[in-house]
């Protein structure tokens, strides 16, 4: 079964801390994947962001948790956009204390899914969709996002 994610990753004054994930993994990563800088088309004004495609969950499995050990200049900057294939839209998780943690997004839910390889339900794989498009919404629970 083949995934693809999209993660974006927003943060002033960071290409020291990103600079290590533009680069092939060294082994010091338990995930895979590298990012590449988010150019804007002035060049030198905005540099502030970072996006990498995984084809499957497992190769950014405990990527939320290793970028929020990083020693970022401007915690309160960071921002996270994670688009998964299945997802209505993309989801945003922020730094709060030290965590990086999902805010829920106006008439988005997040719903628990199937494991594609164990048959059951896992908060691992989960599906982001919007409330508000009149789409019958998937049967599995959904995942309790509070308010950081």
């Amino acid at each position: 079964m083949s995934r693809f994610s999209e993660v974006v990753v927003l943060a002033a004054d960071a290409h020291e801390v990103m600079a290590q994930l533009t680069r092939e993994n060294d082994g010091t990563r338990p995930w895979s994947g590298v990012f590449v800088p988010i150019e804007s088309q002035w060049p030198g004004t905005f540099g502030r962001g970072w996006a990498a495609e995984f084809t499957h969950r497992r190769h950014w499995t405990h990527l939320l948790d290793y970028l929020q050990s990083l020693p970022w200049p401007r915690p309160e900057t960071v921002q996270v956009l994670i688009h998964d294939e299945e997802d209505d839209c993309f989801g945003l998780w922020m730094m709060y204390d030290g965590a990086l943690l999902e805010v829920p997004l106006p008439r988005t839910e997040r719903y628990v899914a199937h494991d594609p390889w164990t048959g059951k339900e896992s908060t691992e794989t989960s599906y982001l969709c919007r409330t508000d498009v009149g789409l019958s919404l998937p049967d599995g629970p959904a995942v309790n996002r509070p308010t950081p």
